[in-house]
């Protein structure tokens, strides 16, 4: 049986490659070290993630992250992502996945707009789907809510005019 906690909002967006979840141990006041504690056991051990791309603006968890064994990989985000900030997301994605066995968690305080629109844009930006408003269709079915025009906007070939 594999101990710790599933972080929340934590799905594969590509099969056993590519998670996202919300900020490993809870966000802003809920934040709890040994919440974060069991969400890493579990990382490790139960998805068997090797890599985590951390969107957050400071560095928090980065020490706990290689404490565990874990490549941390950090590119700061502010609140309102731009399209280039976006695309440097996309080419890190590709960078760290580019190893076959390379499991990779991308994570910001919260699963929001920005982050469905930059894992709809990597699937196109990628060339795993090839329409944009088909990598909206099937983002928003696997994080189960909707995408808005802030997300829809960082997604090449999506964006409101």
């Amino acid at each position: 049986m594999i101990t710790g906690l599933i972080p929340r909002g934590f799905t594969w967006v590509i099969a056993e490659r590519l998670a996202v979840s919300e900020r490993v141990g809870g966000s802003g006041f809920q934040h709890r070290r040994v919440r974060r504690e069991e969400e890493i056991s579990w990382l490790v051990r139960g998805a068997g993630i090797t890599d985590v791309i951390s969107l957050l603006p400071a560095t928090q968890n980065v020490a706990a992250y290689r404490d565990a064994g874990l490549a941390v990989h950090k590119l700061s985000l502010g609140p309102e992502v731009t399209v280039d900030e976006a695309e440097q997301v996309y080419s890190l994605i590709h960078k760290v996945m580019a190893k076959p066995s390379t499991k990779v968690l991308l994570h910001r305080e919260t699963i929001d707009d920005s982050v469905g629109g930059i894992l709809a844009g990597y699937l196109v930006w990628s060339g795993m789907v090839e329409q944009p408003v088909l990598a909206v269709a099937v983002v928003q079915e696997i994080l189960k809510r909707p995408l808005g025009p802030e997300g829809r906007n960082l997604v090449p070939g999506a964006g409101l005019p």
